[in-house]
């Protein structure tokens, strides 16, 4: 019988025909990455920068100052009693508070970056306005460098963030309706070894990500112009490291899951930490130090940071060397751990 001679094979196949005929499967996998980075990306698209919203006190000498500040270029004024400015000011819906004076005075949040931006010019249009001159006129040239935009930082965050889910839940929760529909029982009779069935998840669950990966990237190009500054066979090839150590961290937490609802307690466990710490919409860099080492260990940060080297910087794969050590400890330790612990019923 072809089962007993290739089981890993026929396991294989038997993957791909059961995630053929999950249409959710293939939604979660290819069109839910696509539709959140089409809304994150039309959310923080490149555009001129706005202006910062600066609230003039009324007051007798306030007609001066209202237009100078209205000239400046970055600033966008409008005219509040005292209390409301204040109240404006706590709520974030104007940067900056001035007070004509005379002098004038600022009233300025320092937690608020823009507040700190719009005090810089107002204080240099108020001083243009005392009658400061400018001892030289400095040149200005406009650069806008390829990669640094926010979409091209968020989509490798986003595919990094898709391969953990669909590897996690794609084959935890794989495993888990096996067990209990029964057919672990079944093939526990068949002469084949539980690393067949393992390996089988892990393998399917590889050729999936490749397609994601590429799916993904051809998306990301036609819509947002994204392009991989580095080597995309390197870039497939973190893509995949990441899905294998996903993959074992999936199989994993469903080893014993006697049902979906531990199952699901167990994977939103593994996952949602990573989804917070691994820095997929911002840089995991902003977290305190004391809590870098903790932030680099996770095998999330380690693919995202991976991906985003090589696809903005262009790094090569060979100077990935942390990265994918991290994914490989995850991965053979997870899919070992589950082959350990592994049960069919």
């Amino acid at each position: 019988m072809a089962t007993g001679r290739y089981p890993l094979g026929q396991l294989f196949l038997m993957r791909l025909r059961a995630l053929w005929r999950e249409p959710s499967a293939i939604f979660w996998v290819f069109i839910f990455p696509m539709l959140l980075s089409i809304v994150l990306g039309l959310a923080f698209r490149n555009q001129t920068l706005r202006k910062l919203n600066v609230a003039v006190v009324e007051s007798p000498g306030g007609a001066a100052v209202l237009q100078a500040l209205s000239s400046t270029p970055g600033l966008q004024t409008q005219v509040l009693p005292l209390p409301e400015a204040r109240q404006a000011l706590s709520r974030g819906k104007v940067a900056l508070v001035v007070v004509a004076g005379p002098p004038p005075s600022l009233l300025v949040d320092p937690l608020v970056p823009e507040g700190r931006t719009a005090q810089l010019l107002a204080v240099d249009t108020l001083q243009r306005l005392a009658g400061r001159t400018d001892a030289i006129v400095l040149p200005e040239e406009h650069v806008s460098t390829p990669g640094r935009r926010y979409i091209d930082f968020l989509i490798p965050g986003l595919l990094g963030f898709g391969l953990m889910s669909s590897s996690v839940w794609g084959l935890g929760w794989g495993l888990v309706q096996m067990r209990t529909g029964k057919l672990l029982k079944r093939l526990v009779a068949t002469p084949m070894r539980k690393s067949d069935l393992l390996a089988s998840f892990i393998l399917s669950r590889l050729l999936i990500a490749l397609v994601e990966t590429a799916f993904f990237l051809t998306f990301a190009r036609l819509i947002f112009d994204v392009r991989v500054a580095g080597s995309l066979p390197s870039f497939l090839l973190v893509a995949a490291a990441g899905a294998l150590s996903f993959g074992g961290l999936g199989l994993l937490v469903a080893s014993r899951a006697q049902n979906s609802e531990t199952a699901g307690g167990l994977m939103n466990l593994a996952t949602l930490p990573m989804m917070v710490l691994s820095g997929v919409f911002f840089s995991a860099s902003l977290f305190p130090g004391w809590m870098q080492p903790l932030v680099k260990a996770l095998p999330l940060t380690a693919v995202i940071d991976a991906l985003r080297a090589i696809s903005i910087d262009g790094t090569s794969v060979f100077t990935l060397g942390g990265p994918l050590l991290v994914l490989l400890v995850w991965g053979a330790a997870t899919f070992l751990l589950a082959l350990r612990l592994f049960r069919w019923s």
